[in-house]
């Protein structure tokens, strides 16, 4: 259990800065501040996927909460106001914790409030309900209100006072529906309350001061259709079920119950989860089992099959994320029918030889400008395979989709994608980002990388090792000759091209006779891939340059302090964000990776008592930025203060991966693999 006290709540940079988070399995969400004062525009109480895992709305953007005792009103809410902060319901808060879900403590002249927030997996549905712990002595009036404030509009925007908006509410017994707009579903209130009053106001000019500071559209009017009124003399608890379903409020307990059950039996389930407590102990537990409970929030449906959110609150499901999130989210939390679910389903929109980068939010054609989320493909198979040895699967599901992906590479697919004459992968066009490093805006690619990267010749050999070994699994003799000599040239040509003597490391990317020295952790790959082409010696030399230059307490930065072209605070605009999204900033994913390398590179022993010390720094940030979540990146000078998504899938799998081969006592069978130079 997480929580807060009185202090932290009355300071609102505290306060405002911490973020609870709460899933449906469907990529919908709702999520605010521990205070409940919106700070972002992606805040709300039901955010919708209407076009699952996309498509995603923002319905019910909060509920304004009023207790009336006599002739006094105490607002519960808190809304930021051009200059004003209004109404400061914080004030009346005891307590935040999250048990699982998020509960806010209240306590106005002896009478107790105790709000808790849950969605319903699987649904667009979100239940709010209240208790009430009520004095010794009587009170002649004792009312609670609450009033809606819809949005009804793309999470990435916002919505003003517009003519178009119906403010007609229908009311029949124990549901209230509001349809606002003809193009969007309908919002039905399941409730109990004793008196609705469907006038309706324009709220506006909220603020949201974290898109103000990320230099974006900050400020938004809502609309609020109705009124309930509950008689606190005679009904409490209260529940509201906000849905675009039809629910009857007197099944909220039963929902409760079940979501209490599916959350306690995550943990059980989880088969690979080692005994004893990981990287030292959090709040809520070991380190191992607060994670586990976080990537259970990334895995969404997507049709018949499973995805992965990327990140919460504004990512969708990406190829390059999915397939390095996959074996922590699935396979190191014993759930290889998820991971078997999701390679199935990407597999099904692979086009010319490649995995799609990304699904739109809006539901169009997959984008497939990416060169490493198709190679990475490879090794969430690879892995799936060691977890499961479910060879038969394999071969009937992805072995010809890896075959024909070989194939487009060698011969050249999108983006000039294609196997050189020297066996080293080549890809770049002109204002393209192919590379996870892959910020741009406009036609400005920060981190263009044409030509031959490190990592992606990594992944490349890794591949053609994984295809060798598969063939000579299912018999394929012809292709297990080809690959093999293919993996060798590679091998042959990036020992000879990519070690640079002067700083004792690899170049980060060659372009026919340009070598690009900067200090970057994409070399870290070359060594924790299963196949690995770096000497033993060499990784070592690697891992000591890295460890000095890029590694910090929150991850590896992108880019050396001492190089060009730093960057170590990610902030301010679009622009500003852009040119340290990969010049600087700390990424925690690039921890896996790490941690596996040491481990392979000096030992388990040793790699054991280092992943230790690192991993225990991120305790305390489970409880600064996205409560028990990972955020995507942080500052590269410190503190290194949390940025980006609250929420960060491949955070959070990279580092539960490596935490569970840390406790387990045993690394992979993988990580024992020789070079093969």
């Amino acid at each position: 259990m997480i929580q807060f006290a009185r202090d932290t709540l009355l300071s609102l940079s505290d306060s405002m800065s911490r973020e609870w988070l709460e899933t449906n399995g469907l990529g919908g969400f709702s999520s605010s501040t521990i205070i409940g004062l919106n700070t972002r525009r992606y805040h709300g109480l039901l955010t919708a996927a209407m076009k699952p895992p996309v498509g995603r709305m923002v319905l019910l953007s909060k509920l304004e909460e009023t207790l009336v005792i006599d002739d006094s009103r105490y607002e519960l809410s808190a809304n930021q106001y051009p200059g004003a902060l209004y109404p400061s319901g914080f004030q009346y808060q005891t307590a935040f914790r999250l048990d699982p879900f998020p509960v806010f403590a209240y306590e106005i002249d002896e009478i107790k409030i105790e709000k808790s927030v849950f969605m319903v997996q699987g649904e667009n549905t979100v239940v709010v309900q209240y208790e009430f712990g009520m004095p010794e002595k009587r009170v002649a009036l004792l009312r609670f209100e609450v009033r809606p404030l819809i949005g009804f509009r793309d999470y990435h925007s916002t919505t003003h006072e517009n003519d178009s908006l119906n403010p007609r509410v229908e009311a029949k017994a124990g549901i209230t529906t509001i349809q606002p707009y003809t193009d969007l579903p309908a919002l039905h209130f399941a409730h109990d309350a004793g008196e609705l009053d469907s006038t309706g106001y324009w709220y506006r000019n909220f603020e949201y001061v974290r898109e103000q500071e990320r230099g974006l559209d900050f400020v938004e009017d809502l609309f609020s259709p109705f009124l309930l009124r509950f008689d606190l003399n005679r009904s409490a608890p209260l529940r509201i079920i906000a849905s675009t379903e039809w629910h009857d409020v007197r099944d909220a307990d039963r929902y409760l119950d079940v979501e209490k059950s599916r959350r306690q039996a995550l943990a059980s389930t989880t088969e690979s989860k080692p005994k004893g407590r990981a990287a030292g102990s959090a709040r809520g537990g070991s380190l191992i089992e607060s994670l586990i409970r976080a990537a259970d929030q990334f895995i969404v449906s997507r049709g018949a099959d499973k995805t992965v959110v990327a990140g919460y609150p504004w990512f969708s499901d990406w190829g390059r994320d999915t397939m390095i999130a996959l074996p922590g989210l699935t396979l190191a939390t014993g759930r290889p029918d998820i991971a078997k679910s999701i390679l199935v389903e990407f597999a099904k929109h692979v086009d010319q030889g490649m995995l799609p980068n990304r699904f739109p939010d809006g539901g169009e054609a997959p984008e497939y400008n990416t060169v490493d989320a198709t190679l990475w493909f490879f090794e969430a198979v690879r892995a799936l395979l060691q977890n499961t040895n479910d060879h038969e699967f394999v071969r009937e599901s992805f072995y010809d989709v890896l075959t024909d992906i070989i194939a487009w590479h060698v011969k050249g697919t999108r983006y000039n994608i294609h196997v050189d004459t020297d066996g080293l992968l080549s890809a770049g066009e002109s204002g393209v980002q192919l590379t996870w490093m892959d910020a741009k805006l406009g036609d400005w690619v920060v981190t263009p990388r044409p030509g031959k990267p490190v990592e992606i010749q990594a992944l490349w050999y890794n591949a053609l090792c994984i295809m060798e070994q598969l063939a000579e699994k299912f018999g394929d003799q012809a292709a297990r000759k080809k690959y093999k000599a293919m993996a060798k040239r590679t091998r042959d040509s990036f020992n000879r091209q990519f070690w640079n003597k002067h700083e004792g490391c690899l170049y980060d990317v060659i372009d026919v006779d340009t070598q690009d020295s900067s200090i970057r952790p994409n070399q870290v790959i070359a060594i924790s891939l299963s196949n690995s082409m770096v000497s033993k010696p060499r990784a070592k030399s690697v891992l000591r340059v890295i460890e000095g230059e890029l590694l910090t307490p929150r991850g590896l930065r992108t880019l050396a302090p001492k190089e060009s072209g730093y960057v170590g605070s990610y902030e301010g605009d679009p622009s500003r964000r852009d040119a340290a999204y990969h010049q600087g900033t700390v990424w925690p994913w690039l921890m896996g990776p790490f941690i596996t390398a040491y481990s392979k590179t000096f030992g388990e022993t040793t790699g054991r008592k280092f992943a230790n010390e690192w991993l225990t720094n991120f305790q305390p940030h489970l409880e600064e930025a996205g409560l028990g979540q990972v955020s995507e990146i942080f500052d590269g000078d410190p503190p290194h203060a949390p940025r980006g998504c609250i929420a960060q899938a491949w955070s959070v799998a990279e580092l539960l991966r490596a935490a569970v081969e840390v406790a387990s006592a045993q690394t992979p069978a993988a990580l024992a693999a020789v070079p093969r130079n």
